[in-house]
């Protein structure tokens, strides 16, 4: 891919996760995998491996940019450029001042308070848009919009394996839709394919269509990434959708 609006919509899009569910794999085969994904013709779509906080001394000198979460409290790396959590986990002592705090909140009643607390704090927010719970269409463009007023920035993560809505999942071509045009609801509720497309040009969802510096703006803007335990996965439904060059 070259400057275009394919580079721009999906360039670092994939934060890559393999140790954690589904794909759950072991440390080794995790890189294995990573080193795969950095090695294909796609790797232009990868960003961070993202990689557990506990399991930090099982990476080795692996030199890769890292999106740590921390499910055993703060660490001090230098390739760390990211760090998740949920709430209620402290926030306290956290980020160092490059980097980047990304908090996963419950889609609640709480929600829009929990989003101008981390916009004050120039704080990230993360959803989880599958797994052991699915968010309705409804409650992920509460989230959505809630950001987009806030002008917060926020990765996706989890159930988004698939380019296009499913029935039971969400796609991440319709996340991306939703960011870069709005009306959320609608974005997210499409199933249709062909209601999408993604040339050198342009991407379209129906008669909408945005350039590269727009999309680049929301990339940069908004959504910063999706989490994914697999990259080739998604990778390969853009290529079935004729979205990556031949």
């Amino acid at each position: 891919m070259s400057g275009d609006a394919r580079t721009a919509l999906l360039a670092g899009l994939i934060d890559h996760a393999p140790t954690f569910p589904p794909a759950s794999l072991a440390p080794d085969a995790a890189l294995t995998e990573d080193r795969r994904a950095r090695e294909s013709a796609e790797r232009a779509l990868l960003a961070r491996l993202v990689w557990p906080a506990s399991r930090l001394g099982e990476l080795g000198d692996e030199k890769r940019e890292l999106s740590l979460v921390l499910d055993d409290g703060p660490v001090s790396d230098p390739r760390v450029a990211a760090v998740e959590l949920r709430r209620p986990q402290s926030l306290d002592g956290i980020a160092g001042p490059t980097t980047e705090v990304y908090v996963e909140l419950p889609l609640d009643g709480r929600l829009a308070d929990e989003l101008e607390a981390l916009a004050a704090r120039g704080l990230r927010a993360k959803v989880r848009c599958g797994g052991a719970a699915v968010p309705s269409v409804d409650e992920l463009a509460k989230f959505l919009r809630a950001c987009r007023e806030r002008r917060l920035p926020f990765k996706a993560t989890a159930g988004l394996h698939h380019a296009v809505r499913t029935e039971r999942e969400h796609g991440f071509l319709n996340l991306l839709a939703a960011v870069v045009f709005g009306d959320e609801q609608a974005a997210l509720a499409e199933q249709d394919p062909g209601a999408f497309a993604l040339t050198t040009e342009a991407f379209a969802w129906r008669d909408r269509r945005a350039g590269p510096d727009e999309l680049a703006r929301a990339r940069r803007e908004r959504l910063r990434a999706i989490g994914s335990c697999s990259f080739f996965e998604p990778v390969e439904e853009l290529r079935a959708l004729g979205m990556l060059p031949a």
